[in-house]
């Protein structure tokens, strides 16, 4: 797997090549980028697909000690990962981690040409639902990252939904799965940097002036929700439609947050369609 060295560390990703658009697809925590294996699939045929493995716990190398793998921290990273790979004019995917805010807000946006916001953190809604809250009282208490995870190496504990049962709708394969979890069940590091990020979101006051920031967004997006998502609220798609100018907005029945796990064609169908859309200069 290629491998970028940024200011915080060794980041991996995956990168299908070609001449087509270039389609960057990000994940969200304690996972990698084969979270999105199944859209790149179908995907791959006509777009450059970019797939890095964020620092968010799935991850198999600790980040720099020092590293600021804050909310804010991890957005600019992902707006360093662009730069250094000179991918520009990018078509931007993201589904569980909400960085599209933070990277507008910040002033970080000017490589994304298009934005793909599938069910995934918004508003003040970081970390999300109960599983984030689960997460955010295990990063508090000492050790708690470890025993946490510890106990999702049983797989019933993994359908919780407290832990991964509302995340999606069908299990994830346990090879899938045991991989997105290996660096937090094996390495202190990793565990450290998962715990910056979760401790690392600002007050809600700031996270919803920074929602704001996305009506300044003014190239095309869409924003793909799942129906049924108990983690990340439907309305939330709805209101994120609302907020960016030049949206477009479906609803996935028959999933979960994880749309890449449990409607992997239905998600790819509808970028296709909107990628080829906006490449025409239709809204």
């Amino acid at each position: 797997m290629p491998e970028v060295e940024l200011s915080a560390g060794t980041i991996e990703y995956e990168d299908t090549g070609g001449n087509g658009p270039v389609l960057v697809l990000l994940h969200g925590v304690a996972m990698d980028g084969s979270l999105w294996r199944n859209v790149v699939a179908d995907l791959r045929s006509d777009f450059r697909c970019v797939v890095p493995t964020l620092p968010l716990g799935g991850h198999r190398r600790p980040m720099k000690a020092d590293a600021d793998l804050s909310l804010l921290g991890v957005a600019r990273l992902v707006a360093e990962f662009l730069e250094r790979l000179d991918l520009r004019d990018v078509a931007l995917a993201m589904n569980d981690w909400g960085g599209a805010q933070a990277l507008v807000a910040d002033g970080r946006a000017q490589r994304i040409g298009r934005l793909i916001i599938t069910s995934c953190e918004a508003f003040d809604n970081f970390p999300p639902g109960l599983p984030g809250s689960t997460l955010v009282r295990s990063a508090k208490m000492p050790g708690g990252l470890n025993t946490a995870f510890t106990l999702l190496r049983l797989r019933p504990m993994r359908r919780l939904p407290m832990t991964w049962g509302w995340m999606s709708k069908r299990p994830v394969e346990p090879e899938v799965i045991a991989g997105w979890f290996q660096g937090v069940w094996s390495s202190a590091g990793i565990r450290r940097d998962l715990r910056k990020y979760v401790l690392g979101v600002p007050p809600k006051s700031e996270l919803l002036q920074w929602a704001e920031k996305l009506r300044e967004f003014d190239r095309p997006a869409l924003v793909a929700w799942a129906e049924e998502d108990k983690v990340m609220p439907p309305e939330h798609g709805r209101r994120l439609a609302e907020l960016l100018p030049k949206s477009r907005h479906v609803e996935i029945a028959d999933s979960y947050a994880l749309i890449p796990e449990d409607q992997p064609a239905e998600l790819a169908k509808h970028m296709r369609e909107f990628l080829l859309d906006t490449a025409r200069g239709n809204a």
